[in-house]
């Protein structure tokens, strides 16, 4: 068997559902209208965030850096899946399909760390009132963060380098949306046991661990969240949470269900379907999530509004 990959030089082919053309149609549409959202939403939490400064707290920090790698995650996937879904061609470069892989890579990793973070910050707040601004100092926020951007990027470059280097025989049809790895991985006419290991150990530290962190964090925090007496400040706690909690649950459900299970057990539309959701739906729905249930976003929307409309007049 010729397990020469070819030239890097040829395109690869994003077949989605190219057999069900009506359904792309559809689909297209809606990830069109989402794409919209996820622009919208993310770009006004960012600026409300540093516009506001009764915003500029640890907990504003990291949602305006979980908003920008929405931004990013989305935009490194969705121009090209709806120039693919409209043009006349699916195909996308060797550069392109290798760009758009390690940033996918790279912000999801980023992500799962930042969501853990978050956890932290929130354990901080509730259980640690009193000290909460000497134990999230803002370098501390900026160290955590940065470490959760190299951590992304180490995981991003070992995956990325790994699946690329895998033999694929001639094959150059992706059967996804993207350039997503169990889909390349799926290309290759070879099976890699160190691959599997690999992407399973990196599972451990970027889904797993992190998971387990945030629902300690839950579980401490539930416990005194009982013991608040103020109602103001128990439905203050329970709305934040329960924001961070409903983000938690959407972005690791479907990820652990892709990532850490062996790839030959899920049907390839189902697996286009749980991509279409965590690249697509979740980022969309991130801000609307932080923004409906949380008061201080949109007391923070009005002011900034007041203050134009007053501007305008004068």
């Amino acid at each position: 068997m010729d397990t020469n990959n070819g030239s890097s030089t040829m395109d690869f082919i994003l077949l989605g559902f190219s057999d069900r053309p009506r359904l792309e149609h559809f689909i297209s549409g809606v990830v069109f209208i989402f794409y919209i959202v996820t622009l919208v939403g993310n770009t006004t939490i960012i600026l409300v965030s540093y516009l506001d400064t009764q915003l500029h707290t640890p907990m504003y920090f990291f949602l305006s850096n979980l908003s920008f790698l929405d931004l990013c995650y989305a935009t490194s996937i969705i121009p090209q899946m709806l120039v693919n879904l409209w043009g006349p061609t699916r195909s996308i470069t060797y550069g392109g399909c290798v760009l758009q892989f390690f940033f996918a890579l790279d912000l999801g990793a980023t992500e799962c760390l930042l969501l853990a973070v978050m956890a932290y910050d929130r354990y901080a707040a509730v259980c640690q009132p009193l000290h909460y601004t000497v134990i999230m100092h803002p370098q501390l926020c900026q160290k955590m963060m940065l470490t959760a951007w190299l951590g992304g990027l180490g995981s991003a470059l070992i995956l990325c380098s790994l699946t690329l280097k895998l033999p694929r025989c001639g094959h150059w049809e992706v059967d996804n949306f993207f350039c997503e790895m169990p889909a390349l991985v799926k290309m290759a006419c070879v099976h890699s046991k160190v691959m599997e290991i690999i992407v399973f150990s990196l599972g451990v530290i970027f889904l797993l661990a992190p998971l387990s962190l945030i629902l300690i964090s839950y579980a401490v925090i539930t416990q005194a969240v009982v013991r608040i007496k103020s109602a103001a400040r128990w439905n203050k706690v329970l709305n934040t949470c329960a924001s961070h909690l409903t983000v938690v649950t959407l972005f690791y459900g479907t990820l652990i269900y892709m990532y850490m299970k062996p790839q030959n057990r899920s049907s390839q539309d189902e697996g286009k379907f749980l991509t279409l959701f965590y690249t697509i739906i979740t980022p969309t729905l991130n801000p609307l999530i932080y923004t409906l249930r949380n008061k201080d976003v949109k007391s923070a929307v009005k002011r900034i509004l007041c203050v134009e409309k007053w501007s305008a007049k004068s």
